[in-house]
């Protein structure tokens, strides 16, 4: 790994340690683990009781919709009016295809694009009915994104690891919803602050805008 990427794990790894309090939250984020100590599901580290978040906090936080989410593989052209939107709310971004999908190439350059495939897998799991595909796709997640062998790891603290940990020996659609949170939190102190300064956003607002005048 580059010194670009050490110095981003660096900076991602000290905000997610810290406790969201009034984050906008995704759909559905909220304890529903499995509350019982156990041992580790992937015997790669070892597994505490922790005490999960206040639910009280949890209903507190504000949901970002019930839209579909897609996989971000779409494109479609947004308006000036939905781009300035996204540099006043993240719920709006993180609330649009479109914008998903851009702020997803940002992150690429930044060498953070597995915050928001995770945070995508993750609304993908909690539209899951089926018994089977659920441990399947929670597996997945797993080694994809929270196993430490994984070259996709995203930066969790440890008390969100521990508790995917137990989930996972009885994955639900729910198993990553306190993860989930974390990385959406993450991307919201970090990488949006950055977005919204950047000359990717900038230039940005001046293509959608020339595309308008010229319509």
């Amino acid at each position: 790994m580059g010194s670009e990427q050490m110095e981003m794990r660096k900076r991602q790894t000290s905000v997610s340690q810290e406790t969201p309090s009034s984050i906008q939250a995704p759909p559905g984020i909220g304890n529903r683990g499995s509350n019982a100590c156990c041992f580790c599901w992937c015997c790669c580290c070892s597994c505490s009781c922790l005490t999960v978040r206040n639910q009280d906090e949890r209903a507190a936080l504000h949901d970002i919709g019930s839209e579909p989410i897609s996989n971000g593989d779409e494109s479609s052209t947004p308006t000036v009016e939905e781009v300035k939107a996204w540099g006043k709310s993240f719920e709006k971004l993180m609330r649009s295809t479109s914008g998903r999908n851009i702020f997803r190439e940002f992150l690429r350059t930044e060498f953070s694009e597995e915050n928001m495939l995770f945070w995508l897998a993750c609304e993908d799991l909690k539209k899951e009915s089926s018994d089977r595909l659920i441990q399947e796709k929670a597996k997945r997640i797993y080694e994809d994104y929270v196993s430490i062998l994984s070259p996709r790891e995203v930066s969790l603290d440890s008390r969100a690891r521990d508790l995917v940990n137990r989930n996972m020996l009885e994955p639900s659609q729910y198993s990553f919803d306190d993860a989930q949170l974390q990385i959406y939190t993450l991307m919201y102190r970090d990488s949006y602050p950055r977005f919204l300064s950047s000359t990717f956003y900038k230039n940005l607002i001046d293509s959608v805008s020339q595309k308008s005048a010229e319509a």
